[in-house]
């Protein structure tokens, strides 16, 4: 009976193990600098900002030292109750707007980035959320070029790469990668699976396809606008492309502690598994599960006599440990000493979801940056 347990454990690891390869097979970066920009190319950086006075001004350095000059930085404060504007204010190069009022229906983000868009000079509109920057000088030209590269229409989307400060950020190991792979489009099919939406940290689009999509307006009331913004342009029949962005740009995830992670991933995190394909689903549930059939599987050989089974236990944790790790590095530089103890990782993962599923699904409110949004 014994060795029959510890087949199917088995056979359940090894099909947890290949679904983490399947399910983020390949993430696709922007190539290196190109000079296929348009010369008429104008670029308006909007950058919704509340409560943002430690991570702006990084964001705000990194914009105003890019080689690629054309374009202009709208900071539009969402009602924040810290220096954020006067932050925004030392740059000259920085357009202030001021949001105070939230009207009935729009979340504060949404307005904020609708408010900016249309105040936008520029033919192209870049959406950055205040605590990412650009790794390096021409990351704006390239982001640019390879835009338009791809025909310069719908939605060009950039994860950043998740920079590690601090050790309790490694909790956010696992949720990075099934945000990547909830995209849909990053397993062995590729673009043949249907995007899940765009990634809200960095959103590059044209004036004209964000209008003609109705932009924030249209979606005033969602709590995943990066994924709802993604499926107006679709039903346009405009594309929506998502990479990795390593190299290219980073930002640091919810740097005043535990409390801010915690309320930053119960937030949304139920809403979007509901875009995630069936069978990219499939995948990260086997994938899990996987994970988790380890950790009894490893107990029960080590407490047996046979030396066979004590080897594959250890081969079954010690392999899904290292791909943690090497699926973890590919969204952020994450440390490799918490992976040596991933089931806790795994445990943590679990219980943030139940809890974001509850907010969602049963109380139908979360809270995000001082304020409580009804979903």
């Amino acid at each position: 009976m014994l060795t029959w347990l510890l087949t199917i454990s088995v056979i359940i690891i090894v099909i947890g193990w290949l679904s983490g390869y399947l399910m983020l097979w390949k993430v696709p970066h922007l190539g290196g600098k190109s000079t296929n920009v348009s010369a008429d190319s104008f670029v308006s950086v909007i950058v919704p900002a509340r409560n943002e006075q430690a991570r702006l001004k990084p964001l705000l350095d990194s914009i105003v030292k890019q080689n690629w000059r054309n374009y202009e930085i709208i900071v539009v404060d969402d009602d924040s109750t810290d220096e954020t504007v006067l932050v925004a204010d030392a740059y000259d190069a920085v357009t202030i707007i001021e949001n105070r009022t939230l009207e009935e229906g729009w979340i504060g983000k949404l307005a904020a980035c609708w408010s900016g868009a249309k105040m936008a000079r520029g033919n192209y509109l870049l959406f950055l959320d205040a605590d990412t920057r650009f790794k390096k000088e021409d990351s704006l030209h390239r982001l640019i070029a390879a835009y338009q590269d791809v025909g310069g229409r719908g939605i060009l989307s950039l994860q950043p790469y998740h920079t590690i400060k601090h050790s309790y950020e490694n909790l956010s190991s696992i949720f990075n990668i099934i945000v990547m792979a909830g995209m849909n489009v990053f397993t062995p099919l590729g673009n043949k699976l249907k995007s899940a939406g765009s990634f809200g940290p960095c959103i590059l689009t044209s004036k004209e396809d964000y209008f003609a999509a109705g932009g924030h307006e249209k979606i005033r009331g969602a709590v995943m606008d990066d994924f709802a913004l993604g499926e107006a342009m679709e039903k346009m029949g405009l594309p929506v492309r998502c990479y990795g962005g390593r190299g290219l740009i980073d930002f640091q995830m919810y740097p005043e502690g535990i409390r801010q992670l915690v309320e930053g991933w119960t937030k949304n995190f139920a809403t979007a598994s509901q875009s995630t394909h069936p069978l990219v689903m499939t995948l990260i549930i086997c994938w899990i599960s996987g994970g988790f059939v380890a950790i009894p599987l490893l107990i029960t050989v080590i407490i047996t006599d046979s030396l066979f089974w004590s080897i594959i236990g250890m081969i079954g944790y010690l392999g899904y440990m290292i791909q943690f790790f090497l699926l973890a590095r590919r969204t952020g530089n994450f440390h490799f000493i918490p992976f040596l103890v991933f089931p806790f990782l795994l445990l943590f993962f679990t219980i943030l979801f139940a809890w974001s599923f509850f907010l969602t699904n049963v109380r139908h409110s979360v809270r995000w940056r001082d304020r409580n949004i009804k979903v």
